[in-house]
């Protein structure tokens, strides 16, 4: 689906609403969080490429080794735009981005379930 080929006011409620859905992300958007996702649809940038852009850059920030640095939470969809442009200009296989929903669902899954001592 082509950004165009949705209207402005739904590709922009899908996109933060990605983002808003993603691990360590604000609870709510921001004005300029808006403005972002209204200039993505301007830019015709389709919803799937930033969708798997979202993907791609959560599973490389929660899927690290265990002892890397902790990183502070994504406090802007600002943080999202090299991935963007990254998956643009690479494009990332559908299956793959499958692939890491599911690992990700997993990561959550196993965050969220309480550890037995």
């Amino acid at each position: 689906m082509k950004a165009e080929a949705i209207e402005r006011g739904e590709y922009v409620s899908r996109v933060l609403g990605l983002y808003l859905g993603l691990a360590e992300t604000p609870a709510r958007s921001s004005r300029l969080d808006r403005r972002l996702a209204e200039e993505l649809y301007e830019k015709q940038i389709k919803i799937e490429e930033v969708e798997a852009a979202m993907i791609l850059a959560s599973a490389r920030r929660l899927l690290r080794i265990a002892d890397a640095p902790m990183l502070g939470p994504i406090r802007s969809l600002h943080y999202f735009l090299p991935v963007i442009d990254e998956v643009r200009s690479v494009p990332v296989s559908a299956d793959y981005i499958e692939y890491l929903r599911g690992k990700l669902a997993a990561f959550e899954e196993g965050r969220l379930r309480p550890h037995k001592a």
